[in-house]
């Protein structure tokens, strides 16, 4: 009952802009995306450490980095918004809103029936690129769906609007090797961050697990794969294909996945780095965590440890040090370390020497600070910190598994505290 509740206030609120024109649809959705950007905070300082600690932005001020950031957030809404749109708009008037570059080689390759994987990330209006693919070919998509089921059902019937179909990720597998077998195309967006992986790339600079399914799929039926990209120009979209990229069955499974993957995700790194705007910032997508073995809260790819003055914390930190690294294998960990202490070589990302905070700009890279210092007004300098952490919320935590800390050094809180 309560999701039908909220279907039908989305559809009837909501309807009366399925007329506007689309224009008038980005600028709601750029005024929409810039209030998201601000009263979401969790999101906002997700894309905001993304985009710190990226390669594409290591030259860029903090005022570039904020303002992209500002912008993915419009064309996020602005890509919901254009559902409504979406759901009106005719098939014959869908080129007129989108125009495929170079189609040609793909469409050779299915009249040949030969089954095809378009390799997809979180570009513009990503979905269009599957609306559009099924004016010319046959496809499936593989995609996750949400809880509401008439929500749903309504977000299929735009997404299959020309005729494709829509997979769901349990079955993505089964229903991708038949589609292929059949000749016909598979879509799958695949820049999303799956740290159980055993595949990682070195994303915009920063190493990241994927999901390699496009890979092993393309390998086990010989089919090609095309990374296609999207981007939002004057109101309408462009699309582009890359030439097919073949796998070598010659070659072992193991190295070809890795190849197949590896050249995929360049190109579509080249091609996010034109548009960096119209790309998904706000996902986590180079968490390594795996939910089983640290709480949520603690499950973040860019760490800070402020260190203090006082002699004797000092050094029990730097005892466990080794421990809480061991915690953050992968992860991007900096220790900001008070300059009356020179020239300590630790095994550590960053080190970064303070007298104080005050003179320093604000760092936009870290989504966790563990702050043992006594400067309680640390969050203002770290602008993209989503949770600050003080010793005694550590101990507190550490608490509930053991009553006496009284005999525990650090490495022991830390561990208590922060995993299952």
């Amino acid at each position: 009952m309560k999701d039908q509740i909220i279907y039908y206030f989305i559809r009837i609120f909501t309807y009366p802009l399925s007329f506007f024109p689309i224009k008038t649809i980005h600028l709601l959705g750029k005024i929409i995306g810039s209030l998201a950007f601000y009263i979401m905070p969790e999101y906002r300082k997700t894309a905001l450490s993304n985009l710190a600690l990226s390669n594409l932005n290591l030259k860029k001020k903090n005022k570039n980095i904020k303002k992209i950031a500002r912008k993915s957030f419009q064309n996020l809404a602005i890509n919901i918004l254009e559902f409504l749109k979406l759901s009106k708009m005719k098939n014959e008037n869908l080129k007129n809103f989108i125009t495929c570059k170079n189609p040609q080689k793909a469409q050779k390759l299915y009249k040949n029936k030969k089954g095809i994987i378009f390799f997809c990330g979180h570009q513009a209006n990503w979905d269009l690129l599957f609306i559009d693919g099924n004016l010319r070919m046959k496809g499936v998509a593989i995609a996750r769906p949400i809880e509401n089921k008439k929500l749903y059902k309504w977000l299929l019937s735009i997404r299959e609007k020309t005729n494709g179909k829509i997979v769901n990720k349990k079955n993505g597998i089964k229903e991708g090797l038949k589609a292929l077998r059949e000749g016909k195309f598979l879509g799958i967006v695949t820049d999303q961050g799956m740290p159980s992986s055993n595949y990682s790339f070195d994303f915009l600079g920063r190493k990241a697990y994927f999901s390699n399914i496009s890979a092993l799929l393309s390998y086990k039926t010989n089919s090609p794969i095309i990374v296609a990209t999207i981007k939002r120009k004057n109101y309408k979209y462009f699309i582009d294909y890359s030439d097919p990229i073949f796998p070598n069955n010659k070659n072992s499974k193991e190295k070809e996945v890795k190849y197949l993957m590896d050249k995929s995700f360049k190109l579509l790194e080249e091609s996010i780095k034109k548009n960096p705007d119209q790309w998904l910032w706000q996902h986590n997508m180079w968490k390594k965590q795996t939910p089983t073995k640290i709480y949520k809260k603690f499950r973040r790819d860019s760490i800070a440890i402020i260190l203090p003055k006082e002699k004797k914390l000092f050094y029990q930190i730097i005892k466990a040090l080794p421990t809480i690294k061991d915690l953050y294998k992968e992860e991007f960990v900096s220790l900001y370390i008070p300059s009356i202490y020179k020239n300590i070589k630790l095994p550590i990302d960053e080190i970064v020497e303070y007298k104080n905070f005050k003179k320093m700009a604000k760092d936009y890279k870290f989504k966790l600070v563990y702050n043992f210092s006594k400067n309680r007004k640390i969050k203002r300098h770290f602008a993209a910190a989503i949770d600050v952490i003080t010793l005694l919320e550590l101990k507190k935590r550490a608490k509930r598994k053991n009553q006496d800390l009284s005999n525990q050094d650090l490495s022991k809180i830390f561990k208590d505290a922060i995993c299952r």
